[in-house]
């Protein structure tokens, strides 16, 4: 009897005589065995399968009731003819509540083209899990180290097993044929266990838990010398191939337990959930299959903790400070950045999250905000300034340098979130914008130029748009209703019909047809027709280049045009509406209906035209899909950056983008802290961030930073004029008390504008050093006497973090003040008024003046229903006033409003204040005479 259960269980050929019959032997009740109770011990393993089948079903149930919308999915990958494994698969699947996708290649697929299916795979964020069903052949460890650890339910994968060898329990899966015999066996402690044909990940799980269980354990190959003897010494044997025919029966010693976890095992075909008398090895391989449905829903409880929240592993730079202070290239060049990915780990950003731009840029996927949805935001600081000088006052050194103390020096999460510099002004007077000295965002070539390419996808889908207003223009004046409509809905492989855009005009039009042969003359005319009057075209192209002599062109003059010449301008890149878009949008969808709605004209009744109506939305949002994305970077102490977004303060509403601060929100955690920058003095920069960003974002500032400097104190109180290039002035550089006390008036009005907000301000004084420690006292003293909540000096160009960590302290104890804010006007006062509360309260004028043409503008906005839209306003930065020579506090002017705007699509009126121009000049020494490229090492020389 003994003979026939080895020939069921091993396949072997009819030995010619029986062999002894041995005592009987016992089996446990809940194992099975190869042996002579091969019958009983198939329906223990049976009924074993039965059983982890249903906690597993139960599981996964529980996971499902926590997260409702959960569907977890196995991949399999099944590359042979053999259908009935996938039957099995399916059949355990379906009862646990897992859904299955098999993948069925040809038999006879390279190891390349599995190793292909499996890359495709392991980036599909819909897979949780993926499995290997293919010949013996295939499984090498080019494949089998293919799949993600992560998503490695098989547990075949050398990281997996070195973890099961390490003996870490909850980061590994144990392969289910190993499980299934583990399973299967009990009572090891002193056998002698034989596995024969076991080699690869499944030999060696199997040794390691054999042993762990006290069996000594013992590895041949079918075809070894020994193997005879090793059979006949052996207590249990395991095969985990299939056996060769030469091998007899008589080998085998009586009364071995023999049990088969090879692949083809698995092919035998179940009955799920019926006993039956299969032999253990059908049995091993049932049982298999249900550890493998054990396994995922292991991974799946793995997955959904890796969407939660993860603690940051942050590992920071160290920094070691030179005196003199190198120049900011030398300086970012000195540290070694961490690779992005590694920093994106370390802040619990998943590996599907990030798109790597070389070794120290990624953009980061919008996905990752409904991954943490339920996570509280962090607190919200925004950094803000005094009137500054032309040469900036380092609003942005003082963003990265107050991160760095509060995450590499006090051991709280942060992030920064600044905007990305325009190479307007990195190639004429004011340089980069990474900050600066020990207090930077590096590699600062990488940010300051180009970047990922964020502001050249704006400047396409601007000129696109552009190029399509005139286009159209052309168009129309040159051919009748009918050969227009015939050219705009074209018959095409004898199909004409409308495109999904044309559908949407349709629809606004009140022409609810959707067959183009339908329309009556009038509707074909209606629809074709957009009639722009020229002389009200607002939408320009713009270059991210200062060059003062476009901001007067004509277009059209060749004869291609046909007479269609009109004036224009250019404005640097920067200005175009689609940046504000991009800077204030929440999704991927609000930025398209934002696109749409971006009103570049009216028509001859004086109705707006839209981008919409232009039929361009979907052109334009395909250009701008990636750079939706903010960029992650790191400071030079390796914390982390978002770069995105870089609308100018005063000409447009001057901060980096509502997405890039919300998932930063998220990431630092509740106890952490989001660090923002807005351009400009307070006055600017900072109105336009709570009337206008915070509208849009729903966001609640925590604390506001006020940046001053001694230097602009001085400027304010009297001082001469200070000019970029041009060395400073003895007043600077000695100490002048009386000049810091006058320029105070300055600072106090900043901080009287913030505490219109109601947010607490904090006053971080940026030091140089040509300040003397009288200046400095006597700065932060008038500060906190004037409402700041503190003041403090501040040394991070010359000392990184560490210089900071009193402002980072100041700015934590703020943060837990009591918080009043509130905006300045209600949006649903006439626009006139909103600009006269900005010019009184926060500027300081006695009243406003608004030219013919502006009235104009208002009036037709308001008509056309943009009344109650946010103002941002247009106005020099060098004075509260609109005109830069007046500094300090100027009291008794008129502003002057010269003209009025309408960003429709960004969602705000634009007055233009004086001559305000939206297009920079470069000086008579442009930064660029510095800056050059060495042509060996190719690096970037003058930047700074």
């Amino acid at each position: 009897m003994r003979t026939v259960v080895l020939r069921r269980c091993l396949g072997l050929a009819p030995a010619p005589a029986p062999l002894p019959a041995p005592a009987p032997a016992v089996l446990p009740p809940s194992r099975g065995f190869c042996g002579r109770q091969a019958g009983g011990g198939a329906a223990a393993a049976a009924a074993a399968a039965r059983k982890i089948t249903e906690n597993a079903k139960k599981s996964l149930a529980s996971l499902k009731r926590e997260n409702p919308r959960l569907e977890p999915t196995l991949a399999i990958i099944q590359a042979h003819n053999d259908h009935s494994i996938q039957e099995i698969n399916n059949n355990f699947a379906k009862e646990v509540g897992l859904r299955v996708i098999h993948i069925c290649l040809p038999e006879g697929s390279s190891k390349d083209e599995i190793v292909n299916e499996i890359v495709r795979l392991n980036e599909d964020p819909n897979v949780q899990g993926l499995a290997l069903d293919l010949p013996e052949s295939l499984y090498s460890s080019k494949v089998l180290n293919a799949v993600k650890p992560e998503k490695d339910v098989d547990g075949l994968s050398d990281v997996n097993l070195g973890r099961l060898v390490r003996g870490d329990a909850y980061d590994c899966l144990v392969p289910p044929a190993v499980s299934a015999v583990m399973e299967l066996l009990e009572d090891l402690g002193g056998k002698t266990v034989l596995l024969v044909g076991a080699g690869g990940a499944v030999g060696a799980a199997l040794q390691c838990l054999l042993q762990r269980e006290g069996a000594a354990t013992v590895s041949c190959r079918w075809k070894a010398p020994q193997l005879r003897t090793k059979l006949h010494q052996a207590d249990v044997v395991v095969v985990g191939s299939r056996k060769p025919d030469d091998v007899p029966v008589s080998w085998i010693k009586p009364g071995t337990t023999i049990v088969s976890c090879s692949h083809d095992s698995l092919s035998e075909k179940h009955n799920y959930g019926q006993q039956n008398n299969h032999t253990a090895e059908n049995a091993v391989g049932s049982l298999a299959i249900a550890m493998r449905m054990q396994n995922m829903v292991k991974n799946t409880e793995r997955w959904i903790q890796s969407q939660q929240y993860r603690k940051w592993d942050l590992r920071c730079l160290k920094l070691q400070p030179l005196s003199p202070v190198p120049s900011d290239i030398e300086i970012s060049r000195a540290q070694r950045p961490k690779a992005v990915d590694v920093l994106a780990k370390e802040i619990g950003l998943l590996t599907d999250e990030i798109e790597i731009y070389g070794q120290t840029k990624a953009k980061v996927r919008l996905s990752l905000l409904e991954r943490l949805k339920d996570q509280p935001d962090g607190k919200y600081v925004l950094v803000a300034g005094i009137t500054p000088t032309p040469l900036g006052e380092g609003k942005s050194t003082v963003t990265i340098g107050l991160v760095q103390a509060l995450t590499a020096h006090l051991n709280i999460n942060s992030f920064a979130c600044l905007r990305q510099p325009s190479q307007g002004p990195t190639f004429g007077v004011k340089g980069g914008a990474a900050g600066g000295g020990y207090a930077q965002v590096i590699p600062m070539e990488e940010f300051n130029l180009h970047l990922t390419g964020d502001i050249h996808a704006i400047t396409a889908a601007n000129n696109l748009l552009a190029a399509a207003i005139d286009a159209r223009i052309l168009h129309e004046n040159t051919q009748s209703d009918k050969a227009l409509y015939n050219r705009l809905v074209p018959v095409v492989n004898g199909v004409r019909g409308f495109s999904a855009i044309q559908l949407a005009r349709l629809r606004r039009l009140g022409i609810n047809k959707t067959d183009p042969g339908t329309l009556t003359e009038e509707e074909i005319s209606k629809f074709a027709r957009l009639d722009i009057d020229p002389s009200t075209i607002t939408w320009q192209r713009v270059v991210d280049t200062n060059d003062r002599f476009l901001r007067k062109i004509t277009v059209g003059q060749a004869k291609t045009e046909k007479g269609f010449v009109r004036q224009a301008q250019f404005d640097i890149a920067v200005a175009s509406e689609i940046m504000a878009i991009l800077a204030l949008t929440t999704s991927l969808q609000d930025m398209k209906e934002r696109l749409g709605r971006m009103v570049v004209a009216n028509d001859k009744k004086g109705e707006p035209v839209t981008a919409e109506d232009l039929g361009v939305t979907g052109a334009l949002a395909v250009l701008m899909k990636d750079a939706i994305k903010p960029t992650l970077m790191q400071t030079l102490e390796g914390t982390p950056v978002f770069v995105h977004a870089g609308p100018f303060a005063n000409i447009a509403h001057g901060n980096s983008s509502v997405l890039a601060d919300k998932i930063a929100l998220k990431l630092v955690g509740e106890k952490g802290f989001v660090v923002t920058e807005a351009g400009f003095g307070a006055d600017i920069g900072m109105e336009k961030f709570f009337n206008i960003k915070c509208r849009a974002s729903g966001l609640v500032p925590s604390v506001v930073v006020l940046v001053a400097t001694v230097r602009a104190l001085k400027m304010h109180g009297g001082g001469p004029n200070v000019t970029a290039g041009a060395p400073l002035k003895k007043e600077y550089t000695e100490e002048n008390l009386q000049l810091v006390a006058d320029g105070c008036c300055n600072l106090q009005k900043q901080i009287q504008i913030t505490q219109l907000f109601g947010v607490p301000v904090v006053v971080a004084l940026n030091v140089f050093k040509t300040d003397s420690p009288a200046e400095v006292d006597l700065v932060c003293e008038i500060a906190k006497q004037s409402g700041a909540f503190d003041a403090v000096p501040c040394n991070h160009w010359s000392a990184g973090g560490k210089g900071a960590v009193k402002l980072a302290q100041a700015v934590e104890k703020a943060a837990s003040q009591k918080n009043s804010f509130k905006y300045l006007y209600n949006l649903e006062l006439p626009i006139v008024e909103k600009i006269r509360i900005i010019a009184q309260k926060v500027y300081g004028a006695q009243d406003i003046e608004l030219s013919p043409a502006a009235q104009s503008q208002v009036d037709r906005y308001t008509r056309q229903g943009f009344g109650s839209l946010p103002i941002c306003m247009a106005k020099t930065h060098l004075s509260l006033s609109h005109q830069p020579e007046r500094k300090g506090v100027p009291t008794g002017f008129i502003l002057p409003i010269s003209e009025v705007r309408a960003s429709i699509g960004a969602g705000f009126i634009y007055p233009l204040v004086g001559t305000m121009s939206t297009m920079p000049g470069l000086p008579t020494r442009p930064c660029f005479y510095d800056i050059d490229l060495d042509s060996v090492t190719e690096q970037v020389k003058g930047l700074f």
